[in-house]
C-alpha cells in the first residue's frame, strides 16, 4: 500500500516531530540528570558535536530546554529542562523500564532510579479518573479528527 499524502492526524506524530530525532531523548535524559553542559552532553550521548548543536537548538526552540550562561569568559552555556521538558521525564522512565525488560531482559542494567519513597522506580501508567493501570484490552480509541475512523480515512 502506498504512503498517503495526508497521514492520520496524531499527537504521537506531533510529539515525535519535536523529540523523535536521534539523540533528542538522550539529550533530555542527560539534562534531567543534571548534565547540561555541551561537553557533558557530547560525552554522555555519543552525539557528534554538530548534530548535538542542532538538537539543542531545536529543543530550546520547542520550549523543552532553556539555555543559560554559566561562564562569561569564555562564554559558555548549559541547558536545563523547562516545565515541558520535566513533563517528558516520566516518558523517559517508561522507555527505560521497557528497555530493561524487553531489550536488556533484566541483565546488566546500566542504571536504577530511586523514587523519593526509597524504592526503585517502576513506572506504571494509570488512568487519572479511576487510578487503574492502563492495559491494552481496556482502551477504546475515538478518533476526533474530521474524516478519520479507527481504521483510517472515512470513505469520501
Amino acid at each position: 500500500m502506498a504512503a498517503t499524502k495526508d497521514p492520520r492526524p496524531c499527537s504521537i506524530a506531533d510529539a515525535l516531530a519535536v523529540v523523535g530525532e536521534k539523540y533528542s531523548l538522550l539529550v533530555l535524559r542527560e539534562v534531567c540528570l543534571g548534565n547540561g553542559r555541551f561537553d557533558q552532553l557530547v560525552r554522555n550521548t555519543g552525539a557528534p558535536r554538530d548534530i548535538l548543536a542542532t538538537r539543542l537548538r531545536r529543543l530550546v526552540d520547542a520550549g523543552i530546554l532553556v539555555k543559560r550562561v554559566y561562564s562569561e569568559r569564555p562564554q559558555r552555556f548549559e541547558y536545563r529542562p523547562t516545565q515541558a521538558g520535566l513533563e517528558l521525564e516520566p516518558v523517559l522512565m517508561t522507555l527505560k523500564e521497557w528497555g530493561d525488560r524487553h531489550v536488556r531482559k533484566g541483565a546488566d542494567l546500566p542504571m536504577a532510579v530511586e523514587h523519593s519513597c526509597g524504592n526503585e522506580l517502576v513506572p506504571v501508567v494509570t488512568c487519572r479518573a479511576c487510578g487503574d493501570p492502563v492495559r491494552h484490552e481496556d482502551l477504546t480509541a475515538h478518533p476526533q479528527a474530521p474524516g478519520w475512523t479507527v481504521t483510517g480515512p472515512a470513505a469520501a
